[in-house]
């Protein structure tokens, strides 16, 4: 039996709670995969469903993105030390905080009735959150 250690690195949790996202933005998601014992990246970008908790400890956000046609969501904790950065990628105007509602409309209809805010270059750069760099 092979036992593999996986060291995760500390969360900057000063970083991650200033993260200005919500329902309705775009983001991407890096997310740490251990495979054949390496650890690689890899992203998942879609919309916000819903963002649950504020910023306390537990808190957590909802992505879904249409892969093939087929919907996929996932929850993930916003200070889990398998998130290497979050991303923002557009940032969108909505009525609602929880927009469960879309997992029934087309993605066309969707992205009509979404108002896209425009972002500047400086602005996005700030908003990327990098972390490890020092491996």
């Amino acid at each position: 039996m092979e036992i593999t250690k996986v060291q995760f690195t500390p969360v900057e949790q000063k970083a991650r709670k200033s993260l200005d996202f919500k329902a309705g933005d775009t983001v991407r998601v890096w997310n740490k995969i251990l495979e054949k014992g390496k650890v690689r990246l890899q992203a998942f970008e879609g919309l916000v469903l819903s963002r649950k908790h504020g910023t306390e400890s537990g808190a957590t956000f909802t992505i879904r993105k249409v892969a093939s046609g087929v919907g996929v969501e996932r929850i993930f904790p916003l200070y889990s030390p398998n998130i290497d950065k979050i991303e923002i990628l557009r940032k969108s105007k909505t009525r609602r905080n929880k927009l469960y509602y879309i997992r029934t409309k087309a993605v066309k209809e969707v992205k009509k009735r979404l108002k896209s805010i425009t972002i500047s270059r400086e602005d996005k750069a700030e908003d990327v959150v990098e972390e490890n760099k020092a491996e």
